[in-house]
């Protein structure tokens, strides 16, 4: 779980947007939590959920209200709202100074330092909300930028230590969290960082755009923006500022009677560490508490809910399902809890190897013994809760990740009590895991029977994440889990009735013979097509927003991340419009007008790459019939230096080639394929030097670069490209292993992938279109074997690169043939045989796509990444859906760029029976 996407939720009920909207939305004048009210439970995380049941909290600060003074500039820019005096010249980089504040005393610093600033024409920015300050500070907040309220831009050195001491003396005795990034000045909240104060960019060791600094040679290298403070090693620490770097290494463990081995976990809160105690040689765990951070939805910050967590812990002592209290130390400034360290396994680790549904076909005896586990399961947590409440406390935070099952599997044991409270007390829920996230109306112990309710469901389909997006998606959730395990229909229907309280639900099972039909869940099923086509093309419709400058189509949190984030193709406009066109759906001239107008400047910083920047833009709009403006954006990019630049699909050099050779050849300019055949031949030295080593797959390893050769061999007959091609797929493949039955999956070390973006299917798709040309046993039987990755009956997300889209998309172009279900024996054993793709296959995983489809509008729609929100881009959401859906069922081939169906592929229209 990606905790980043919390934050995303609050601005609207249904779609990731920009924590910044919501405050737009309050200084507009609209009700701030028109935005957010009917979401604050509805899938935050951590400790930023709910942050809309703090009042107000949208409202902007009365400074973020004021117009610019006479002389000074005000400009906003994502979630900052800055101040600078136009006279005044201030440097590309150096020492920036930080405000840090509390929640209760931020307006009082803000006034403070815009009435030092002001006269004095010192530039500065401020987070301009409590709600902003509150997410920045949160639980699960980046922990580089936590605590950061106000920056100020000194001139220089000197100026730096003036306003350092004078707000040092203005602020002395405000409260404020510690900034990890940055060095403290003495005990107050003002704190100091070198850094870039203007907006630059350069490309790190792995080729991705990072801010930049000027090094002492004056090159551009990334401004290290880290969770600790660091000193590039050309800037000469002033005099200054160095006591106080004295003082922040004066804190260490060696005082302490506690041995740190591990590292298990880190939260903007504090860490949570494996130990032994040095007195007794006892394993034990410690819980850091950073005081004013790590905030809760009520405010509360990480000492608080460790206060919380003990106090829980000590009612609860005896019982053998929580853990026991076994210190209490304070270091520094930071509480730490000791615990008795827990043996076992989290639930959610049971799933990858226990799950029958990561199979193709599960016997029926395979799902019989797993119905029977998670039944006994269920009982063992209930009865742990039971015990709790007993003793008057609700836990709170019930979820697959804070229940630990022991090695034998006969016991369970609570974890994470900073949420709980009396039950006598009533409150609300402040933490949550997005699948558990209880309604605004449960109070108590009815939180704890929410959580039990949605294990009933997720212990069986770990979805329930979804019930954020509509709750009215748990009775639909299951009937597919009475469909494919011997769970017993009351079991299901009780968990319904609980997570839906309050909410009529439509019931959803199959009629009777001859009965009327009752109400679907889903507007029309995934694999009915055209008309799923045209619901989806529906519903993307109804999500436009033309008014908006940075984004027309709702999708993934990256959308906000860059300059051309909500006009790309992964997550953009030109992703959207592509899956339209390519599945019939028509052109959308105001739609295109919306694209046209977003990139007909590109701002500084906006990515060269294919999937994330200006090449997919430009590819796009030459084949909506936008040529002379998509060679206007070739002409920037080429324009570009592009040392440095990735060799990877999504973002680097064989995205860019891939695109500058296809408009090479749909505008007849030989210069362009000249620059295709460039990056071609950059693209060769990185993968030589072992550039891209880092990670494998279609979009960001080899496979990607081994498309761009493959497709410059067939443009030049070139033998060699087909080589360099073989050679970057070997890399990929080299970093894959064989799962369950036999499935080849990448590595990433602590799990393995089997999707279209970075996982084996992508792999899957290049290694196809190189044996066309060429033949190779390894390849011969990877891509059997990588087929098997692609047939399993359960994928935790929807999305084309991340998701079962990105399965049916391979399946449906794939000449591969792989292990497939053979038939009983006489003793009962079942027996595996090697077999093509059929279409049985395909439409399996098109039935999968609909346990996760959500409707929008009347629409059929499908979630992002995280599942918490509806999407409709092309790498998460429901565009990617309409595309890989259109190249299995559409009369007409349908293709992801530059992986057209192959003469001898699997691909087949409806046309022709299959």
């Amino acid at each position: 779980m990606n905790k980043g996407y919390a934050v995303f939720c609050d601005a609207d009920r249904r779609f990731y947007d920009a924590p910044h909207r919501l405050t737009a939305i309050a200084a507009n004048g609209a009700s701030s939590a028109g935005g957010a009210a009917d979401c604050d439970r509805s899938g935050r995380t951590g400790g930023t959920e709910q942050t809309g049941g703090i009042g107000g909290i949208g409202r902007p600060y009365e400074a973020a209200r004021r117009a610019a003074p006479a002389g000074w500039q005000r400009h906003q820019s994502g979630d900052w709202l800055a101040f600078r005096p136009l006279a005044t010249q201030l440097p590309a980089q150096g020492w920036k100074i930080h405000v840090s504040a509390c929640l209760d005393n931020a307006e009082k610093v803000l006034a403070q330092v815009w009435d030092y600033c002001v006269p004095r024409d010192i530039a500065f920015k401020f987070m301009p909300s409590r709600y902003l300050l509150h997410t920045r500070n949160a639980k699960y907040a980046d922990r580089a930028g936590s605590g950061k309220f106000i920056t100020v831009y000194p001139v220089d050195d000197a100026q730096c230590r003036t306003i350092a001491e004078d707000l040092d003396a203005l602020l002395a005795g405000e409260p404020g969290p510690y900034i990890l990034s940055d060095l403290r000045w003495g005990s107050g909240p003002v704190y100091l960082r070198y850094g870039s104060f203007t907006e630059r960019h350069c490309r790190d060791e792995q080729g991705e755009l990072r801010p930049a600094v000027e090094d002492a040679e004056g090159r551009l290298v990334p401004d290290r923006r880290e969770p600790a403070f660091h000193l590039p090693p050309w800037v000469p620490l002033p005099e200054f500022l160095r006591p106080h770097l004295a003082a922040r290494s004066a804190t260490s463990t060696t005082a302490i009677p506690y041995t740190i081995e591990r590292a298990l976990h880190f939260s903007n809160g504090g860490g949570v560490y494996a130990a032994r105690d040095q007195r007794t040689g006892r394993r034990v765990v410690l819980k850091e508490a950073r005081p004013h951070a790590g905030l809760a939805a009520d405010g509360a910050d990480a000492v608080t809910r460790l206060e919380r967590e003990r106090h829980a812990l000590e009612q609860l002592a005896g019982l053998d399902c929580t853990p026991e209290v076994l210190d209490w130390f304070t270091l520094g400034d930071h509480s730490f809890l000791v615990l008795e360290f827990i043996e076992g396994r989290p639930l959610n680790s049971f799933f990858a190897r226990r799950h029958p549904l990561i199979e193709q076909d599960p016997s029926a005896e395979a799902l019989a013994d797993y119905t029977a586990w998670a039944l006994r399961v269920h009982g063992l947590v209930t009865e742990a809760i039971d015990a709790v409440h007993a003793r008057g406390v609700a836990f709170n935070d019930l979820h697959l990740f804070n229940i630990m099952v022991s090695d034998d599997e006969s016991s369970v044991v609570l974890l994470d009590f900073e949420a709980a409270a009396g039950i006598a007390e009533a409150r609300r829920q402040v933490i949550a895991n997005p699948g558990f996230v209880a309604p605004a109306d449960r109070r108590g112990a009815d939180v704890d029977r929410y959580a039990l309710a949605c294990l009933r469901i997720a212990l069986f389909l770990p979805l329930t994440s979804l019930l954020a997006v509509d709750r009215g998606k748990a009775a639909h959730l299951a009937d597919v889990v009475a469909e494919h395990f011997p769970v017993d229909r009351g079991f299901l229907e009780e968990a319904v009735a609980e997570i839906t309280r309050g909410r009529p639900v439509p019931d959803t099972r199959a009629p009777a013979t001859h009965a009327p039909s009752p109400p679907r869940y889903l507007p029309v099923e995934p694999g009915d097509w055209p008309y799923s086509r045209d619901s989806m093309a529906a519903a993307i419709r109804a999500s436009a927003t033309f008014e908006r400058h940075d984004r027309c189509f709702p999708g993934d949190i990256a959308q906000f991340a860059s300059p051309a984030g909500g006009a790309c193709f992964a997550h953009g406009a030109a992703g959207v419009l592509y899956a339209l066109a390519e599945t019939g759906c028509g052109p959308w001239p105001e739609a295109e007008e919306w694209l046209l107008r977003a990139i007909r400047k590109p701002a500084p910083g906006t990515p060269l790459g294919f999937y994330d920047g200006l090449a997919g833009i430009a590819w796009t709009l030459d084949r909506l019939g936008h040529t002379a403006t998509a060679l206007e954006l070739v002409d920037v990019i080429r324009a570009q230096d592009w040392t440095g630049m990735a060799p990877d699909l999504h973002s680097g050099l064989a995205g860019v080639g891939l695109a500058l050779d296809a408009l090479g050849a749909s505008t007849g300019d030989s210069s362009l394929l000249d620059a295709a055949l460039r990056c071609g031949r950059l693209v060769a030295e990185s993968t030589a030097t072992g550039k891209a080593a880092q990670r494998a797959g279609l979009l960001y390893g080899g496979s990607g670069a081994a498309l761009l050769q493959l497709r410059l061999y067939e443009r030049t007959g070139d033998p060699a490209l087909l080589a360099v091609a073989a050679d970057a797929l070997n890399r990929d493949l080299d970093r894959c292993v064989r799962g369950a039955g036999g499935a080849l999956q990448v590595d990433e070390g602590w799990r393995t992938m089997p999707y279209l973006g970075a996982g084996s299917v992508g792999i899957g798709m290049v290694l196809d279109d190189w044996l066309a040309h060429g033949d190779d046993e390894r390849f011969t039987r990877a891509r059997q074997e990588i087929v098997q990755a692609a047939q399993a009956k359960f994928y935790a997300q929807p999305g084309l690169f991340r998701g079962a889209a990105g399965m049916v998309l391979h399946l449906s172009r794939t000449a591969a043939t792989g292990k497939g279900p053979g038939t009983g024996t006489a003793t009962g054993a079942r027996t595996d045989t090697i077999t093509g793709v059929s279409p049985d296959d395909i439409a399996r995983q098109i039935g999968v796509l609909a346990w996760h489809a959500v409707p929008f509008e009347g629409h059929l729609a499908f979630p992002g990444e995280q599942m918490m929100r509806l999407s409709m881009d092309l790498a998460t959401g429901t565009a990617g859906c309409l595309l890989a859906l259109g190249a299995a069922l559409h009369d007409a081939p349908v293709r992801l760029p530059f992986l057209p169906p192959p003469p001898t592929g699997r691909w087949r229209g409806p046309q022709d029976g299959s």
